[in-house]
């Protein structure tokens, strides 16, 4: 038989050939299809062609089936920095460019992008998700899965509904208004199913309204049902907690497996009669479709296939990628750019400076094989002729980091790295691998020819050199029994747990450490074993994950001396570049944020630099909103996110005026923490009080604290001036609006604009914001050039969610919209009527 493509929306003959191929199946081939095979991949099935599938995070990467340094991926900017770009085309290239990395590892199905909006910046996974507007969100995301699936790849838009926070993320009951339910938080998913064509969706862990979400009607009276989803719906790792309530909704696939709770209970619970078998057939359907657009099944082809990139290229389109997602915040005095010829020394400052966060903790964990931090971008920008100097600062994180290379050499001589062992209860050896880091990860398996179930330890060997004379910090970070020797004397035997109520991802992603100091001369070595004792392990785990830290934290001086050292710096140099940012053990999955400080003393050390050198830039590392005491106090504030492994080369480009930044805020960021949704459950309900006044929306509200830097804000290396709005005098029903806003360049370079038009309505009978944005588009122009932006605003904008009727509904009248670079900064104003339907 030829091979014949699946189209996007499968024809009547493919879908007859599904159910042929559904046929030839017994229930139990069905039901075993429904649980994953492993943590990444599903059971191949011979009977119908079906080859084994391959499932991969995630939202920064495609990270592959190991969760290491062996399989490097390439490390894109943050979902957060995307939405930073307001840029669809560029998102949608940047798509095809994670299809083409998935195809490289093996990988059908991408676990991205995160959609759940930023209800408020204490949400551990806010660098994940895009933004906390959902027209935003829903655009950007579109764009994503239309890049990734554009390459032949699934995209899988998750999670659905309401995973907005993490703490008590397993049990949590997120109590939401109808009308923000469908308005804000469902309104990505729906725009991404029905415009975007996403090929699956990932059920949450949470509830909504008193279902848990692999369990809840919504995702047949919402997806199935209103949006005709044709794809498949899968759990989270570990969401599916119940064999029939999960098997009569409309969830089609357990992850991870083999265990899990469908199965052999599924078989028992059709044959009783307590679940209908078309429901299993419904959702093993789904899976072949899914399967056929991967081009997974034999005698069918993938839709598509991923455009090519070669290293280069790659580092090109993230470098490019980065950039556009930068904001510019403040520019007070236009220090930036940054001259080059007019520069001797520059001082590149600040506990980020040297070893930048390029990703956030947890799903969006991936290994490139380079990051390049800013100290080395810009010392490679300005060249041999422009003296570069560093420090510090301070040392915000209370932890020791896993192992760098620098320090760490194989036992055997054979060069930088470590020997990891696989031991059985006896000690026999059962495998080993080499490895060239300190963080070690594993999923259901311990790799080919190690047999899992037999494994009762893993033993980190290496030899630890110091690169300076000083006292070493080295351990271990874990839960369950860890032992360390150095030099061949055991100085630890202990069993590591987390603290009481403490989260288990929590714990996995920040786990526990135990230390052993030791003093050693500049180029010592020694001898250093870490063994961790599998069957101690937290029996939540069990056999599926297996993840501890070899740590060792070399020396370095306090704080106050630190501090010192970089403000003598600063005030040596014509300008000083300060990053700051957070830190792992603030802002990861797996937990929510206590506050919005930066960690440690970086505000005071902002405020010293500030104090010696006027021309300080400071540059924000981290993936969410921080408080910026000292913003007022500073020439440039630059919001750089987690930029991915080409921040340095980026930040250079941007600072340099190479590159415009080119970000807009996808979130509010405030002056304090005032007034911010809180994300503690009590008694096991998270309500959303707010209903729909999240971020920018709430303004006008009571007790609503006008922000340091507004929703849409950011600035370029030029000016604009708003000349004219034009907007039909009446909206036919169920229309759509074009808006266009004229706009000229009134500074001296090129430049790129993003021009924002917000609907609002007052005083009508239906409760709603101020304001919310109704579209946006970008142009570009030359210094004095007028041009005119349209701006296409879907008759969806004027809509509200009607409670009583459960439709959407449109109230006639008359509609305010505003044209501006921002959501508070709007001086074009024009007024539509809109009729109902």
């Amino acid at each position: 038989m030829n091979r014949q493509p699946i189209t996007d929306a499968s024809s009547a003959d493919d879908e007859a050939e599904f159910a042929r191929r559904l046929c030839a199946l017994t229930l139990e081939q069905k039901v075993r299809l429904l649980t994953g095979a492993d943590f990444w991949s599903l059971h191949p099935e011979p009977a119908v062609g079906l080859r084994r599938l391959v499932l991969s995070d995630g939202p920064a990467g495609v990270r592959g089936e190991l969760w290491d340094e062996r399989s490097p991926s390439a490390n894109v900017p943050s979902p957060t920095a995307l939405a930073a770009t307001w840029d669809e085309p560029l998102v949608e290239r940047l798509g095809g460019l994670l299809a083409h990395e998935a195809r490289g590892k093996g990988v059908d199905v991408l676990l991205a992008p995160t959609v759940n909006l930023h209800r408020t910046p204490y949400g551990g996974r806010h660098f994940e998700c895009f933004s906390e507007d959902p027209l935003l969100t829903a655009r950007v995301g579109v764009a994503y899965v239309r890049g990734v699936q554009g390459g032949g790849v699934a995209a899988t838009v998750k999670h659905f509904v309401g995973n907005d926070s993490e703490t008590q993320r397993m049990t949590l009951d997120a109590r939401i208004g109808e009308r923000a339910l469908r308005e804000l938080y469902l309104a990505p998913f729906e725009r991404i199913v029905g415009e975007g064509g996403v090929w699956a969706v990932m059920a949450a862990y949470n509830g909504v309204n008193g279902y848990s979400m692999t369990e809840s009607p919504l995702l047949r009276e919402i997806l199935h049902d209103d949006w005709d989803f044709d794809g498949l719906v899968m759990s989270d790792w570990f969401a599916a907690r119940t064999t029939e309530p999960s098997a009569r909704a409309a969830l089609d696939l357990v992850m991870p497996g083999p265990i899990g709770p469908w199965g052999d209970a599924l078989v028992a619970a059709v044959r009783k009669g307590k679940v209908d078998e078309s429901l299993v057939d419904d959702k093993v359907l789904r899976l072949l479709r899914l399967a056929a657009r991967v081009g997974a099944l034999s005698d069918i082809s993938a839709t598509t296939q991923p455009p090519h990139h070669d290293a280069a290229s790659v580092a090109a389109r993230l470098r490019e990628t980065a950039a556009a997602g930068f904001v510019l915040a403040r520019n007070e005095g236009a220090q930036l750019p940054l001259d080059r010829a007019s520069l001797t020394r520059v001082a590149v400052l600040g506990p980020n400076a040297a070893v930048a966060r390029t990703l956030g903790g947890g799903s969006a964990t991936v290994f490139p094989s380079y990051a390049v931090s800013p100290l080395d971008g810009i010392r490679a920008a300005l060249g041999d002729d422009v003296e570069v100097t560093h420090a510090i600062g301070v040392t915000p994180q209370t932890r020791v980091p896993a192992a760098a290379l620098t320090h760490l050499r194989h036992p055997d001589g054979s060069g930088p790295g470590v020997e990891v062992s696989f031991l059985s209860e006896d000690g026999t050896l059962l495998g080993s691998e080499r490895r060239t880091g300190g963080a070690y990860t594993w999923m259901g398996s311990y790799g080919p020819g190690v047999p899992t179930g037999q494994v009762a330890r893993v033993r980190a060997r290496t030899v630890v050199r110091a690169t300076v004379a000083g006292r070493y910090a080295i351990g271990g970070s874990g839960i369950g029994r860890f032992r360390l020797s150095v030099a061949g004397a055991e100085v630890f035997d202990v069993r590591l747990q987390l603290p009481p109520g403490a989260d288990l991802v929590e714990g996995l992603m920040t786990p526990p450490q135990r230390l052993h100091t030791v003093e050693l001369a500049e180029g010592e070595e020694t001898e250093i074993v870490l063994t961790h004792d599998i069957v101690s392990s937290d029996e939540a785990l069990g056999d599926a994950v297996t993840m501890f830290q070899l740590n060792v934290q070399p020396p370095h001086g306090s704080d106050d001396e630190e501090i010192e050292r970089a403000v003598a710096l600063a005030r040596e140099a014509e300008v000083a570049v300060v990053v700051v940012g957070t830190t792992e053990e603030v802002e990861s999955e797996g937990f929510d944020r206590d506050n919005l400080a930066l960690p440690g003393r970086q505000d005071e050390l902002v405020r010293r630099i500030a104090e010696a050198n006027p021309r300080t830039v400071v540059v924000v590392n981290s993936g969410a909103p921080v408080l910026l005491p000292w913003a007022d106090e500073v020439a440039a504030v630059l919001l750089a996110w987690f930029p991915g492994q080409e921040f340095g080369n980026a930040l250079a480009d941007v600072l340099l005026g190479i590159a415009e930044p080119g970000g807009r805020l996808p979130t509010t960021w405030p002056v304090s923490e005032h007034g911010l949704p809180a994300t503690e459950p009590i008694d096991g309900v998270l309500a959303y009080d707010e209903g729909l006044f999240i971020g920018y929306r709430g303004d006008g509200r009571t007790g609503y604290q006008p922000p340091r830097y507004a929703f849409g804000h950011g600035l370029g290396y030029t000016t604009w001036d708003y000349v004219s709005i034009d907007v039909p005098g009446e909206l036919p029903p169920g229309a759509e609006l074009a808006v266009e806003v004229r706009i000229r360049n009134s500074g001296t370079r090129h430049g790129k604009e993003v021009v924002q038009v917000y609907a609002g309505r007052s005083g009508g009978d239906v409760e709603r914001p101020l304001r919310w944005l109704a579209g946006f588009a970008a142009v570009e122009a030359a210094p004095g050039e007028e041009v005119v932006a349209t701006v296409t605003v879907d008759a969806r904008a004027f809509e509200h969610w009607d409670t009583e009727s459960g439709a959407w509904a449109t109230e006639s009248g008359t509609f305010t919209l505003q044209a501006g670079p921002s959501s508070t900064t709007l001086p074009l104003t024009a007024d539509v009527t809109v009729s109902r339907p």
